[in-house]
């Protein structure tokens, strides 16, 4: 659910997200986690050539796919910088700048709870449920009409932070309402 009036893109036809493509550092538990624990199909293999890796693509639903790399010289992450360094509920929402912060998977709302409750009984550790709205905090411990969408978040076997997510609400104009920060307004750590 965005909003009855969908904004028109004027340059490009674009169809949503055909991928999202990750580094994995072992192929098999990938497999086992996103086909096994979640339940995509995994829908096309590729041996990539000279000898560089793989790229496996999963179906995750609405014509989209994840995909994977694997490299068999890929340095190891660093959480905190190519990814955060735990879930947002124990304090760790920042990755570095070009990093891929997290992938949100829409769920029915319908099946929302119950989702959860399936990966916890498939031993996934998952976040509280987050009611995202516009307080101070981002987040309400209850469901009301200024949720705009709700949301846990969990990690894949290499540490990716992954998030079920369920609009609440349609979107309307008062909904873009902050203005942009700047390169400025970064307080960047330094460099050695």
């Amino acid at each position: 659910m965005t909003n009855t009036t969908e904004p028109t893109n004027t340059e490009f036809e674009l169809g949503g997200i055909n991928h999202l493509a990750l580094v994995s550092a072992d192929m098999q538990r990938t497999i086992d986690f996103y086909s096994g624990v979640l339940g995509m199909p995994l829908v096309k293999t590729l041996q990539l050539p000279h000898g560089m890796g793989q790229h496996f693509f999963f179906d995750c639903g609405g014509g989209n796919c994840i995909a994977f790399f694997w490299f068999p010289e890929a340095p190891d992450g660093v959480p905190g910088i190519s990814s955060p360094a735990t879930r947002p509920e124990q304090g760790e929402l920042v990755s570095a700048t070009g990093s891929m912060n997290h992938v949100a998977f829409h769920v029915p709302a319908a099946r929302f709870e119950e989702y959860r409750e399936r990966l916890k009984a498939k031993g996934v550790e998952v976040s509280p449920i987050l009611n995202h709205d516009d307080s101070l905090s981002g987040v309400s411990r209850s469901l009301h009409e200024g949720v705009f969408v709700r949301s846990f978040y969990f990690q894949d076997p290499d540490g990716a932070l992954l998030e079920f997510a369920c609009w609440t609400r349609e979107f309307t104009e008062a909904d873009v309402s902050h203005e942009p920060k700047t390169a400025a307004d970064r307080v960047a750590p330094a460099t050695a």
